[in-house]
């Protein structure tokens, strides 16, 4: 398992972004696609099961009020919940994977 595999500081373990997910009846993940989404960030989910690939689309149904963007922009940290691309670790990582 690559260093994408569930994010970093525990992104999917999130209360607020628990709590905004069950208004909606929604996971962390689709929250946080669809916040992408509603800033205008192209996205490209990826996941090698079935379930996770068909929630990754479900989250056409539901928008974030401003109060819900407005909760989770507290939550920047300026740093990637995923990866830094200027980390070394990850740059060797990413160039093994050719």
């Amino acid at each position: 398992m690559g260093p994408f595999a569930e994010g970093k500081n525990n992104l999917f373990k999130n209360e607020l972004l628990a709590g905004i997910g069950k208004k909606y009846n929604k996971s962390i993940a689709q929250v946080v696609l669809r916040w992408m989404i509603q800033r205008n960030v192209v996205v490209i989910p990826k996941s090698v099961t079935k379930e996770r690939v068909e929630q990754n689309f479900d989250v056409f149904d539901f928008e974030l009020t401003a109060n819900d963007m407005e909760q989770i922009k507290t939550l920047d940290e300026k740093a990637s919940s995923f990866f830094d691309h200027r980390d070394p670790a990850i740059v060797k990582w990413i160039g093994s994977r050719r």
